[in-house]
């Protein structure tokens, strides 16, 4: 089984809010675009947050978009091995220095973590984080069955960090 490698973190300089997911799945790393697989929910559960229908823009726009509002997006686990896209199946990870986030952006007050693979692994990368505050979201993947209503519901306590 060949290795799979995660695509490199986007987010401006001055970034309030990361967003990290687990190893982005096989339509997203075939496209090299975060959330490419049309019936994972994430661009429609962060335009919610935003107050934007970011799902009907092209790619590039959606980046701006989450530029003007101080969002990073990026990934737990750099490479792995793995079947399909499901997290269950990630075996032999190497993670991302998730911890440097918190040097590298003097403006970050928050980083959420889009799923539990992302959260359970990336609370030990990060560990004590002093003055930044740590979000378990329910997962945007279409694998996870929560109705859309209460992801989306959940979803909003990251508002207070996307002020424009």
């Amino acid at each position: 089984m060949s290795v799979k490698f995660g695509l490199p973190a986007i987010a401006p300089p001055d970034a309030r809010l990361f967003i990290l997911g687990s190893l982005p799945g096989d339509a997203s790393l075939a496209a090299r675009r975060y959330y490419a697989h049309p019936r994972n929910q994430f661009w429609r559960l962060l335009g919610g947050v935003l107050g934007e229908e970011l799902h009907d823009l092209a790619y590039d726009d959606r980046l701006e978009r989450l530029a003007v509002r101080r969002v990073g997006l990026w990934d737990v686990v750099a490479s792995a091995t793995r079947p399909g896209s499901l997290d269950q199946a990630i075996r032999e990870a190497e993670h991302n220095r998730i911890d440097r986030l918190i040097h590298d952006f003097a403006d970050l007050q928050a980083i959420a973590f889009n799923g539990r693979t992302a959260a359970a692994v990336g609370r030990t990368l990060v560990g004590p984080a002093a003055g930044i505050r740590l979000i378990d979201l329910p997962s945007s993947s279409p694998a996870y069955t929560l109705p859309f209503a209460t992801k989306a519901a959940q979803w909003q306590v990251l508002s207070q960090f996307v002020r424009p």
